[in-house]
């Protein structure tokens, strides 16, 4: 894809009246973009100006993230897009969840831990000693991952020392504007922020001894944090939903009150708008999570390990090849391979981490590990496909269960509404239509909700009236259970 063009492009027909643009930072786990969002009569479109590798590099002490490298990206991509489109209003900024920065008065005190670092195990058992899990959920209504901020905040003796602790976003927006701020729908992820008011619960920091000092002042998206520096033309710095899944959601194009969405990339997040929190001991044993969403509103949710198994495995296979897999071609491949007749378990805690990825889904299966033949590969991903529609589908029926509604149809978006087999395979098990698309929509939920706050859309424009626009722009593909 060249740089002047993106997917995302709208199809939109004829623009009618003024256009207004605004910069999207889109931070993913294994890269990230910067983006032009452009919205007025009949148009919203996104032009991909910047796209950057990231994700974790090995230290001494572990997995973390390359932030001063991030740093520069987001900042290069920034001065791109306004030497593109100067008229550029405003900067929104999303990424992953539940990681953080500690900062004193001088800054950043050292690289921000990646999640998928081992360290977490020991804040588990730290912080569960002192407030049961039971009691948690009560509290902060989210799903057990061992690598919710909390549990890291346990393992690590470094936040007592520190002035403040930011999460990934707010850390660039400090970096951009010098506010230490947290946005509230990723201080949702924390585990620290109570389910029933929306505030940081300091009873419960204070018990597994994180000091209040280090939670952040709370905006909510639509917010303006600051300014940009003027190199970067003084642009006002815009809360969003800071969490990649929260501006997602928010281009959702909810095509009934009973849809359900799949946010699907390296995760997939699999679940239900709502307007209230559900933290019953049911809800609790399925393992579902209560988020902040952009207005107020509650993402139900279970995390369902998504294409990183896919994108593992074909890296292990590049790696051992010592070129490149075509993964398009492999998934046509997989396509026309029989259906399998045993899957296995996408959320099993042994495929957690980075490494031999088809050797460990082998040991799952009780299979041996495939070998470099195109046949056998295509086979296998498409084992690899079937396990994550299957997860996907479990997680749709649960929600509906817990939240008492009948689900009537699927959204899927974000890059895997680009696998067409994983989009049809979602549909089969779970016997509902699956509407696939926007793929960019984490960018374009960053985009809505700036443009919405810079006055593009009218005082009063809701979460509905976004997604309409989404929706009129992005015609989804519809793929129809065959079972």
């Amino acid at each position: 894809m060249s740089s002047s063009s993106t997917a995302a492009s709208s199809p939109a027909a004829e623009v009618r009246g003024a256009v207004r643009a605004v910069a999207a930072v889109d931070l993913g786990a294994t890269s990230g973009r910067v983006m032009i969002g452009r919205v007025g009569d009949g148009l919203l479109e996104l032009e991909q100006v910047a796209r950057f590798p990231n994700g974790p590099v090995r230290r001494a002490d572990g997995w973390h993230w390359d932030l001063e490298a991030l740093w520069g990206h987001v900042r290069a991509g920034l001065a791109e897009a306004l030497r593109r489109e100067p008229s550029i209003e405003s900067v929104g900024i999303d990424s992953w969840a539940v990681d953080y920065g500690l900062l004193d008065a001088e800054g950043l005190v050292a690289e921000p831990f990646h999640y998928r670092d081992e360290r977490t195990a020991a804040g588990v058992d730290a912080v569960h000693a002192v407030v049961p899990f039971e009691e948690l959920y009560r509290r902060n209504g989210l799903q057990f991952l061992p690598f919710n901020t909390l549990y890291q905040y346990a393992a690590d003796p470094c936040v007592a020392d520190a002035e403040v602790s930011l999460l990934i976003p707010d850390l660039l927006a400090e970096r951009l504007t010098g506010r230490r701020v947290a946005e509230r729908t990723n201080a949702s992820t924390t585990g620290l922020l109570a389910v029933d008011t929306g505030e940081w619960d300091l009873a419960l920091a204070a018990a597994i001894g994180i000091p209040a000092s280090v939670l952040p002042s709370l905006v909510d998206p639509g917010d303006t944090i600051g300014h940009a520096p003027a190199d970067l033309a003084a642009l006002p710095v815009v809360a969003v939903g800071s969490h990649d899944t929260a501006s997602a959601i928010v281009a959702v194009p909810l095509s009934t009150p009973d849809a359900a969405y799949i946010s699907c990339g390296t995760w997939g997040l699999v679940g239900l708008e709502l307007p209230e929190p559900i933290v019953s001991d049911a809800a609790r044993a399925a393992n579902f999570t209560n988020e902040g969403g952009v207005d107020g509103r509650v993402r139900f949710l279970h995390n369902v390990t998504g294409l990183w198994l896919l994108s593992e495995t074909v890296k292990a296979w590049s790696e051992i090849d010592g070129a490149p897999v075509d993964l398009p071609l492999l998934l046509t491949a997989a396509a026309a391979a029989p259906s399998p007749v045993r899957l296995f378990d996408a959320d099993d805690a042994s495929l957690a981490g980075p490494g031999d990825m088809p050797a460990r889904i082998a040991e799952l299966l009780g299979t041996p590990v495939p070998g470099a033949g195109a046949a056998e590969r295509a086979a296998f991903a498409r084992v690899i496909v079937e396990s994550i529609a299957d997860a996907f589908a479990r997680a749709v029926r649960t929600a509906g269960t817990l939240a008492d509604r009948s689900i009537d149809v699927i959204h899927l978006v974000g890059g895997g509404a680009l696998n067409a087999l994983l989009c049809q395979a979602t549909a089969d098990r779970s016997g509902l239509p699956v509407l696939a698309g926007p793929v960019e929509a984490t960018a374009l939920g960053n985009v809505l909700v700036q443009a919405r706050a810079r006055g593009c859309f009218g005082a009063d424009a809701s979460l509905e009236d976004l997604r309409r626009r989404v929706a009129e722009a992005y015609p989804p593909r519809r793929f129809t259970s065959r079972s």
